[in-house]
């Protein structure tokens, strides 16, 4: 099941990345007291009630013309309202109603998607009352919020989950395997999936940002059957004035989130870059097995430990999480580009694995034995029972007497314990500890 997805819209210097770091419980979008910093599409998840959802930070940048910034804005906003499922439009309650809330709210009151209407920066009873203006809207009931310091964001996100389906503890696996291939512009997405079906499917061309949309393929040849997938390329904003970015991050978001494998593909030129970085902790956090194609390694001039080197120094970027299949290909010359779909069918069974509770028992048991859980404040942490959670991806609950005191190393070293006994190779795992 897809999450929703949700997109953050306002004007400049509202709190947007704020919101959004606070709601993905991380300080990835920067913050500064000048508006128009964001300038790269911030997106991450969420998690509420037990409810997982992908969220946006639309951003904005700094023109001189206030047509022009009024205009931009009104562009993201179309765009979210043709992509996203919900609606969060963010004002300020120190600057009051200005001339751009009103252009956008005239934009939603024509949606028929839900439209949920916060008031930022307030954090005094006085600013309550200051913020009741924004009723004038017409946008209905409006929730006041403060991302710096988080009040009322609880009311904000219970209401915003409320109408989310709840994700089912198990998935029909009848249909067929979704494969995606992910990757920054121009890194030969298109390439890849033209070799490997044997016709030109696909434009191909050197311009980055050919593709636009999402397309899908059927592919059945040599005993494999399954959907791949080509994405538009995901890339910093700073470098792009068109108007379809915002519209293909938002598609390439929703492919990563319907696909049961991504593979990433980076430039064996370039190496590992930043937004490489985005696209891989995006792939984690949906719990989405991956594989890394290191593609163009025909143009590079190579030795007898070029591969391991490489291999190596990508492991290193992708840590903690560096049990990935990395595949060194050429979509030009069609070099391992067969090797590379069979790896991930095999990340596609890593995905679905059950291991027999007794197995698992044996050998996290004898692992917790060797190395137990440091003792905190004098008290000794006892694992006795682990089992494998009927989850649709793979994760393991261990039932302690004093869970709470369990740190992430040794969440770690459980997690390492289970990589090396059990292939889970290209795919995100979770360990929970429980109360016995």
């Amino acid at each position: 099941m897809s999450s929703k997805i949700v997109a953050i819209v306002g004007r400049p210097n509202v709190g947007k990345s704020t919101l959004f770091n606070r709601i993905t419980e991380s300080r990835k979008a920067i913050v500064d007291e000048v508006s128009g910093v964001t300038r790269d599409r911030n997106y991450g998840k969420g998690q509420w009630n037990g409810v997982d959802f992908s969220i946006i930070d639309t951003g904005g940048y700094v023109v001189n013309s206030d047509d022009v910034f009024e205009a931009e804005i009104n562009k993201q906003v179309h765009l979210a309202i043709d992509e996203a499922d919900v609606i969060l439009f963010l004002v300020d309650v120190e600057a009051g109603i200005t001339d751009l809330d009103d252009a956008v709210a005239a934009i939603l009151r024509r949606t028929k998607k839900e439209v949920i209407l916060a008031v930022n920066k307030v954090d005094n009873n006085q600013r309550i009352i200051d913020a009741q203006e924004f009723y004038s809207l017409g946008l209905g009931e409006l929730y006041c919020i403060s991302s710096m310091t988080g009040s009322g964001t609880g009311d904000l996100l219970d209401h915003l989950v409320a109408s989310f389906p709840v994700k089912e503890e198990t998935e029909e696996e009848t249909e067929l395997p979704h494969l995606s291939v992910v990757g920054r512009p121009n890194v030969g997405k298109s390439s890849f999936i033209n070799a490997l079906i044997g016709i030109e499917r696909n434009i191909v061309t050197d311009v980055a940002g050919t593709t636009r949309d999402s397309i899908h393929t059927h592919y059945n040849k040599f005993g494999h059957d399954f959907m791949i997938v080509d994405t538009a390329g995901l890339r910093k904003k700073g470098k792009v004035h068109e108007d379809l970015e915002f519209y293909s991050v938002l598609r390439s978001v929703r492919t990563i989130e319907n696909s049961d494998v991504c593979l990433l593909m980076i430039d064996a030129t370039r190496g590992v870059e930043a937004q490489d970085m985005n696209i891989f902790n995006l792939i984690v956090k949906n719990k989405k097995g991956v594989v890394v194609l290191v593609n163009k390694w025909d143009l590079i001039d190579k030795n007898t430990n070029s591969t391991k080197k490489l291999a190596a120094e990508i492991k290193e970027r992708l840590a903690p999480f560096n049990d990935v299949p990395i595949i060194f290909i050429s979509a030009k010359t069609k070099q391992r580009v067969h090797r590379a779909l069979e790896t991930a069918i095999e990340v596609f069974e890593n995905r679905k694995k059950r291991i027999k509770t007794s197995e698992l028992n044996e050998i996290l048991l004898e692992a917790v034995e060797a190395y137990p859980p440091p003792s905190v404040k004098g008290k000794f942490i006892k694992i006795k029972y682990v089992t494998q959670l009927p989850s649709p991806t793979p994760a393991f609950a261990l039932f302690a007497n004093l869970p709470q005191y369990i740190k992430d190393p040794y969440r770690r070293y459980i997690e390492n314990q289970i990589r090396d006994h059990f292939d889970f190779t290209g795919v995100p795992i979770q360990v929970f500890f429980r109360q016995k």
